[in-house]
């Protein structure tokens, strides 16, 4: 059984930083991605960025330049380093780990981000 588990989400002011955190426990595949998806009240649920296993990340146009994504395959964390906050990236955010050669996809439980203006 797998289990993501997040943290670091929170209350900030437009401009500040925040660090997202997503640890995962029991079976871990070689071949992964894992990812930040966020959902607004009354929006669907959209990718935020996404990293291989091999370190390869992809970005929304509207994060790029300020989030960054990262890894660490040694604590089987992914981290979502927040920067330039702003009152349109409150949502819950999400974190997920897949892959498509083992048929896997697990999500986590959320972490609220608000961002006030």
């Amino acid at each position: 059984q797998v289990q993501l588990v997040e943290s670091g989400g929170g209350l900030v002011q437009a401009g500040e930083s925040l660090r997202l955190s997503c640890v995962i426990s029991g079976s871990i595949f070689s071949r992964n991605n894992m990812g930040w998806y966020r959902q607004a009240p009354g929006k669907q649920r959209e990718l935020v960025a996404t990293i291989t296993s091999n370190g390869i990340t992809n970005y929304a146009d509207s994060v790029k330049g300020r989030f960054t994504i990262s890894r660490d395959n040694a604590k089987n964390t992914v981290y979502l380093q927040m920067n330039s906050l702003k009152p349109e990236d409150t949502a819950v955010y999400y974190c997920r780990y897949s892959s498509l050669y083992y048929g896997i996809d697990y999500w986590g439980q959320g972490t609220q981000v608000t961002v006030s203006s």
